[in-house]
């Protein structure tokens, strides 16, 4: 029986099935393809590795961190530290004073501070075959020190070459001269007139070394250098680039389980440089604290000694008036005294006192805040409070206005930055206002609670005579000042223990230090296989897009399930210069196909099992349906039948060419009755096959072929042949052969391996399935056995292991070696 014969012979079973459609991706044939492209994922493999390598060896630059742990005095912020960030976030709680010192740490200020201390706008370098190495400054024998007054350009790389005895090379770029220059003093950008490249020249070790964009000298380094460098690049930034790279590297976090601990990290391209940084950052944070918290503690104890005398002088009037009525009243001695309630009553008004001297400081600082007296401000211990967030809104409103005296050099008072700076100041002192009134509020309460409590105390005393009232009042006079003297006293005492004690509130518990640090970046590994990854993705994602797009026939399996159209045969690929396979190579795998062919070609026919006009077509040309045709022919003719060969294609001759034929006549000849039949039959090597040619090419080649003529033509040729075989136009072009297919007995359908398009079958399987089209067959052909898959029916496209010609070269692939290999081992017993 024929393959594939009994799922198609039922059309109708399923009216709604649609026939010819494939599927729009072939995963079998993707993946074959990929096995068959495997030097190209090699080939990637090989490249993404040596690009990975030279990456990771020549370009990756590492990125390291230095860590630092401080401890944070609680309640001890300053007004006055002079570097800090004016954009401090309203509204934290918690470690108010972390909190403070973390958006100071981060502050413009404070690393504007350091960078020009620091001379952090200098970068060191050195370079390599390939690779740049950043350098710490200690790292460098010389330091780079420019002159703020002379105008330089940055980001312009200056070489620096050791020439021995103290001396250095400058060699500056070959070109990128820039008349824009940077000046430290102001700055900003100053322009100059257009220059030529300053020549190369070699200085000393203390020389100013001038051009017309630069300025400087080179200073020794008093650390030698472990590391002998060859060349040493410098590069100078704009202070604000070198502000905003620091503050970008830096991370401040709090323990989870202590929050007065802060953790600051440093991240850069040198380790010793961010420990140097760290360290270096924190010491300075540290004197300007200690300087700050000196300042407002002097300025208290001033204040607080201010007042005690002002108080002494009060309590000494007092004193001289309670013992005066002691003396000449004779009122020291009080029978029946309610101790109990002017004990409390003392106790009261002593604490009404110590409310009023903090109210008193309260005024004192508001009025340094009203006045912009920020250089005498007390500290708000005087006050009785200490808030981290009001210190921080003082320190935010001096830095505001510092700000504003700077703008009000540039900008015109009615401006868009000035009215946002006063916007600034406004919402600074609102929140400093605020919370000097929430304290205040505080205070009259509790002042306002004493003398509810006094006044019910004094209704136990209103039963003593006049003069004993009198004495009373007094001495609870005298308590009061003496009670705010004591106050203000105990203040002043502590105020001086800070000053003789007086240490910086922020104390190192782990400074930043050099331990090996691994870097903790860029992610070598993750970049490397990101590298060799995307490259074995680039072959893969041709395949799948080829795969995709491509609209070829590659699969027999595909081709059957999508068509159930019988397949008559697989053919193999043609090695001959010419198509006359089967007499050529009679032994050959295709000549075998060929006769696997004429077996099935029977049981497309029911008429007693013989089939006489068989019909060869194809969607397009160079499908090999001409070649199919010759070989089916040879095969019938060599089998002893009697049969003729006739070139139908009319538009395209090609038959007489293998026969070595002369097509001066031929069937376009008979048919237009200028010959007649037996001119154009022509005799072949294989006694029982003629041939006919399809002659000139005619004007009207339809209309021959459709003529009564020619359907006269083939009726006596069925006289007198046993098999007629046509070789007709391709039904993709032309319908011709759809009309011959109604005198043929059988029809041959010819696909080509990877050539024919899937969408051209779509016509002859939907005519096929609707009965239009009968006695048809498929032969695949031009199928590469080399590929090493095949449909499984075993027509023609394996070798026979020394039972064809081929196999006296063939060699097994070497998959397939491997599994015989490892069969034979397990096979063994």
């Amino acid at each position: 029986m024929i393959p594939g014969k009994n799922d198609t012979v039922e059309k109708n079973d399923s009216p709604k099935e649609k026939y010819g459609s494939f599927a729009l991706f072939d995963i079998e044939h993707f993946l074959r393809r990929v096995l068959r492209n495997w030097y190209w994922f090699v080939l990637m493999l090989f490249i993404g590795y040596s690009l990975a390598w030279v990456y990771g060896k020549y370009y990756a630059q590492n990125i390291y961190a230095s860590n630092l742990s401080l401890s944070i005095s609680n309640n001890t912020a300053s007004y006055f530290t002079p570097n800090q960030s004016i954009n401090f976030i309203w509204g934290q709680g918690g470690n108010q004073d972390g909190v403070y010192l973390k958006k100071m740490l981060l502050s413009r200020s404070h690393n504007e501070f350091l960078v020009k201390e620091l001379d952090l706008f200098v970068n060191y370098s050195t370079k390599g075959v390939i690779k740049s190495t950043y350098l710490d400054k200690d790292d460098s024998p010389v330091f780079l020190q420019v002159d703020n007054k002379h105008g330089q350009q940055i980001n312009y790389p200056i070489t620096l070459i050791p020439k021995g005895n103290k001396s250095y090379e400058v060699i500056l770029p070959e070109e990128g001269e820039s008349n824009s220059l940077y000046s430290y003093e102001a700055e900003g950008f100053i322009t100059i007139d257009p220059f030529e490249r300053p020549a190369n020249k070699i200085i000393k070790v203390g020389e100013w070394y001038t051009s017309p964009n630069l300025r400087f000298k080179l200073v020794q380094n008093p650390i030698v250098p472990k590391i002998k460098l060859e060349n040493i690049i410098v590069k100078l930034s704009t202070v604000n680039q070198a502000v905003n790279d620091i503050v970008s590297s830096i991370g401040v976090e709090f323990d989870k389980e202590i929050n007065t601990i802060m953790i600051i990290t440093k991240s850069g391209y040198n380790l010793n440089s961010t420990v140097n940084f760290l360290n270096m950052s924190v010491s300075q944070l540290q004197k300007k604290r200690l300087a700050d918290k000196i300042t407002v503690d002097k300025n208290t104890d001033v204040y607080l000694q201010g007042n005690l005398d002002k108080v002494r002088k009060k309590l000494d009037s007092s004193a001289n008036v309670l013992n005066y009525m002691k003396t000449s009243e004779k009122l020291y001695d009080i029978k029946d005294r309610d101790e109990k309630s002017l004990t409390k009553i003392k106790d009261l008004e002593a604490k009404k006192a110590d409310l009023e001297s903090k109210i008193t400081s309260l005024n004192q600082i508001r009025q340094s805040l009203e006045a912009q007296n920020f250089e005498k401000m007390i500290s708000t211990t005087a006050a009785g409070f200490q808030d981290g967030l009001f210190t921080a809104s003082v320190s935010e409103l001096k830095a505001l206005y510092l700000k504003r005296r700077e703008m009000a050099l540039i900008y015109k008072s009615n401006s868009e930055p000035m009215r946002e700076i006063n916007r600034l100041i406004d919402e600074a002192k609102l929140n400093s206002n605020g919370a000097l009134r929430n304290y205040y509020t505080g205070y009259n309460t509790e002042i306002n609670k004493i003398n509810q409590e006094v006044n019910s105390a004094n209704a136990d005393l209103a039963t003593y005579p006049e003069k004993q009232r009198k004495y009373l009042d007094a001495e609870r006079g005298y308590n009061m000042i003496e009670a705010t003297y004591n106050s203000l006293l105990g203040r002043q005492n502590e105020t001086q223990m800070r000053m003789a004690s007086n240490q910086s509130d922020i104390s190192v518990i782990d400074p930043a230090k050099n331990v090996g640090q691994p870097a903790i970046g860029p992610n070598v590994k993750g970049t490397k296989a990101a590298i060799i990854g995307g490259l074995l993705i680039l072959p893969l994602l041709f395949i799948l897009i080829g795969s995709f797009l491509d609209s070829k026939i590659r699969n027999i399996k595909e081709l059957l399930s999508a068509t159930r159209i019988p397949l008559l045969g697989v053919i193999g690929n043609n090695t001959n210069d010419n198509m006359l396979t089967v007499l050529n190579q009679p032994k050959s795998s295709v000549s075998e196909a060929f006769r696997g062919i004429r077996a099935n070609v029977r049981f497309l026919s029911g008429e007693n099992g013989g089939s006489k006009v068989i019909l060869i077509t194809s969607s397009v040309g160079g499908e090999g349906k001409t070649y199919i045709s010759i070989n089916l022919a040879s095969v019938l003719g060599l089998s002893d039948k009697k049969t003729i060969l006739l070139g139908m294609d009319l538009r395209k001759p090609k038959i007489f060419g293998d026969f070595k034929i002369d097509n001066k006549y031929g069937i376009s000849n008979y048919l237009t009755g200028e010959v007649e039949m037996d001119q154009i039959i022509n005799k072949t090597n294989i006694s029982n096959l003629d041939v006919a040619t399809s002659g000139p090419i005619p004007p009207n080649p339809s209309e021959l072929l459709m003529s009564e003529r020619n359907i006269k033509f083939i009726e006596e040729l069925k006289k007198i042949y046993d098999f007629i075989i046509i070789d007709s136009p391709p039904v993709g072009l032309v319908a011709d052969s759809y009309e011959l297919m109604k005198y043929s007995d059988a029809n041959i359908y010819v696909v080509r391996h990877e050539y024919t398009e899937k969408y051209m079958l779509k016509m002859i399987t939907e005519k096929y399935h609707k009965g239009e089209i009968s006695h048809l067959g498929i032969v695949y052909n031009d199928y590469n056995v080399k590929q090493g898959y095949g449909y499984g029916y075993g027509y023609g496209y394996g070798y026979g292991y020394g039972y064809f010609d081929e196999d006296k070269h063939y060699k097994e692939p070497l998959l397939i070696r491997i599994r015989n290999k490892v069969q034979s081992i397990f096979n063994k017993k």
